[in-house]
């Protein structure tokens, strides 16, 4: 092993509505393109910009293991017992301080980053890791437009073209 080697790490956070293809989908581009070693799902209890989830917690973290079983590279957790906050940058200051040597990778999808500067301290998370946007069918023009991505640093701040999975937790719900 190289010296200067950093483990790079990956966050793919959210209430997993149910988890799907989707995430995955996302996941495997993350560590091709970025060669990322590991890939979290932190799921949380609530999204704080949701009425509610359909599932609860257990099943949903229970759905999530099931698909990500064969990908020995990402991770199911829920930290915010642990950490004892749903905030995204609690959660990447707690990451960071459990893995110091690591490269620290945010993932979201592109629709995501249209209400990110809604989020708790939302500046401070592309100072304290990369965020990789994942582009989403009928938001990237929003998303490019949004203000987080017109005031945040393009270096910490990745807009990733690729090929789509078109399916959404909420789609999944409505079935």
């Amino acid at each position: 092993m190289k010296k200067n080697y950093k483990k790079k790490i990956g966050i793919l956070g959210g209430s997993f509505d149910p988890a799907h293809k989707g995430h995955l989908k996302i996941s495997t581009e993350a560590k091709k393109k970025f060669k990322i070693n590991k890939i979290i799902w932190a799921i949380t209890k609530k999204n704080p910009f949701k009425s509610k989830s359909k599932f609860d917690l257990d099943k949903r973290i229970d759905i999530a293991k099931k698909i990500t079983k064969k990908y020995n590279f990402i991770s199911v957790k829920f930290y915010e017992d642990k950490i004892k906050s749903n905030k995204t940058i609690n959660l990447i200051n707690y990451i960071k301080k459990k893995n110091i040597k690591s490269e620290i990778f945010f993932l979201m999808g592109a629709d995501n980053l249209i209400s990110f500067h809604k989020w708790y301290k939302w500046q401070k998370i592309s100072l304290k890791c990369n965020i990789l946007v994942f582009d989403r069918t009928n938001y990237k023009s929003k998303s490019l437009k949004s203000l987080a991505f017109k005031k945040l640093n393009k270096k910490r701040l990745k807009f990733i073209k690729f090929n789509k999975v078109n399916i959404s937790s909420s789609k999944l719900r409505k079935i």
